[in-house]
């Protein structure tokens, strides 16, 4: 049995394991006020943080928030730069800077995407605080965007994103183990933002994705319509947190699919994605980074883009001037003052 069963469900055993819940929520309350009344200590930086996290287990849309954030962030005159823990990465040479070329196994297949998608500075490190260090010694950034970390209370932040999937949401609401909650959910009260990849409820945000083209692995430069292969029997390959959505997307547009489904953060070999036939092979972009060594003629990516409210860009921008209308270091863009 798959424990998202357990968790996204009204199944017996949530209820067996609410115990084991309790005792984790308890946990994380002390820890909070540990870092709260300063017994644990909180790093501070001298420019402002941007957190995107969320409050449940798995994949739920950040990294391509993260990029928007990036994009959206130097169209308003800022130099954002990126953190990310470098979750999986084998490097045993922390903090570092990462590049489009970086190899994913070694720092993360998320930040190496966000190298190549946000042209911003990256830098990984599992204690965030270095790698924030890290890109600032290397680069004049005025605004750090962390992607994850919304647990990571060693690190002072001005400003918290969550991001929700509009279809599973909280699950059966209940924490770690029992349920998919990394946080009880009074921790909603203390967000600057909720982000819902999907459709969006009162007080939220929705997060849409863009897509159309499919680019090849082995020519980055060559794409085509997602429509040209309407009615074609493909092989649809997804090592993300919920790859049902992206089954369902390449569904939509008529395509018949074998698919294969790895675990999130899945460290990919040749014969994962060859196959004893001549059908095409389409992948996420996050598994893309990762299979370019065994990229052949076959095989294809889909890149998506995040598409958010004018209104959230709105409010974004008027909290982060406040935060820099409080001594922070960053400087206000002339057209912010026409928003």
């Amino acid at each position: 049995m798959k424990i998202q069963t357990i968790w996204y469900t009204n199944h017996p055993l949530g209820y067996l394991l609410a115990p084991l819940s309790w005792m984790y929520c308890a946990g994380i309350r002390v820890r909070k006020q540990l870092y709260q009344h300063g017994i644990l200590r909180r790093h501070a930086v001298s420019v402002p943080v941007i957190i995107v996290g969320n409050l449940t287990v798995g994949g739920t849309g950040k990294t391509p928030l993260v990029i928007w954030l990036s994009q959206f962030l130097k169209q308003q005159g800022y130099k954002p730069g990126i953190i990310s823990r470098g979750y999986r990465g084998k490097t045993t040479h922390w903090p570092q800077l990462v590049y489009p070329n970086s190899d994913p196994n070694l720092l993360g297949d998320e930040p190496v995407l966000l190298a190549r998608q946000s042209g911003c500075p990256v830098a990984v490190s599992p204690r965030r605080i270095k790698a924030v260090h890290h890109l600032l010694e290397h680069y004049d950034c005025d605004v750090i965007i962390s992607d994850d970390g919304l647990q990571h209370y060693a690190l002072k932040r001005d400003l918290e994103i969550a991001v929700l999937d509009d279809i599973q949401r909280y699950g059966n609401r209940r924490c770690l183990p029992a349920g998919p909650l990394r946080e009880p959910l009074n921790r909603l009260k203390d967000l600057d933002f909720l982000v819902t990849k999907g459709a969006a409820l009162q007080g939220e945000h929705s997060m849409q994705y863009e897509g159309q083209e499919l680019h090849s692995l082995l020519k980055d430069s060559v794409s085509k319509p997602l429509e040209a292969w309407r009615g074609q029997t493909v092989h649809a390959v997804a090592g993300i947190g919920h790859p049902a959505r992206f089954f369902s997307r390449l569904r939509d547009h008529g395509l018949k699919l074998h698919c294969h489904e790895y675990p999130d953060h899945h460290h990919y070999q040749a014969k994962d994605i060859t196959f004893a036939d001549n059908l095409s092979v389409i992948m996420t972009e996050k598994d893309a980074v990762k299979c370019l060594p065994w990229a052949g003629p076959q095989h294809w990516y889909l890149p998506i883009k995040a598409r958010l409210p004018d209104l959230f860009g709105k409010r974004l921008l008027e909290k982060l001037i406040k935060v820099s209308d409080h001594g922070r270091k960053t400087t206000r863009h002339p057209s912010l003052s026409r928003n």
